[in-house]
């Protein structure tokens, strides 16, 4: 029982110190030496672990990813209108990335793992899930003839590119979003991605 213990407070120090050190340094800039040094483990408890630096980015990109995307989809189900579930997400998307900068920092500023690599096939799956249930979401609006049919490529750019540009000047230290920029934010994703009457 106690072996047990340690070995997940050993794999849970390994993910906590690659969080801040690949939010600080970038995955490419951190090193083995380095994450092993954060999360105070010896190379045979890292080894027992992890197989690879990548290996600990795989899986702690997933575990983000996982947690984000259900924060996501609980802001978006908790609203009935088009136009709220729109401009809700953005806000949610900023209150998070305020309120978990380093987690934010990383699936604004990394590549995710392909999905031959290390953690791939589980964002693979999670993305796949994510979508799915905001389609659900969206289609009912769509047939209602209030938001537009938008490939889902599209639709993440109309909807959260602004937001995650945003996003990129905060973290860099360029610029704090303020609320009214927030909110137009939203308003702009709105205005993106309703269905517009012919003339």
């Amino acid at each position: 029982m106690k072996s047990a213990k340690n070995g997940r407070d050993g794999r849970t120090r390994i993910i906590e110190g690659a969080l801040r050190r690949f939010s600080q340094d970038g995955v490419s800039a951190t090193t083995l030496a380095s994450l092993r040094e954060e999360s105070g483990v010896s190379v045979g408890s890292f080894y027992h672990h992890f197989a690879s630096k990548e290996h600990v980015f795989g899986v702690l990109y997933a575990e983000i990813l996982a947690t984000y995307q259900e924060a996501f989809i609980a802001e978006l189900e908790s609203h009935g209108t088009a136009r709220e579930g729109i401009e809700a997400v953005v806000a949610f998307h900023m209150r998070w990335a305020g309120e978990h900068p380093e987690r934010a920092r990383l699936l604004v500023s990394e590549r995710p793992p392909r999905k031959n690599e290390p953690g791939g096939a589980e964002v693979h799956e999670l993305r796949r899930g994510f979508f799915r249930r905001v389609s659900d979401w969206w289609r009912p609006h769509m047939d209602n003839d209030l938001l537009q049919p938008v490939h889902p490529t599209m639709c993440y750019v109309l909807w959260l590119g602004p937001a995650q540009e945003m996003c990129r000047l905060w973290f860099a230290g360029a610029h704090a979003p303020t609320d009214e920029e927030i909110k137009g934010l939203g308003e702009a994703a709105w205005q993106s991605l309703r269905q517009r009457a012919e003339s």
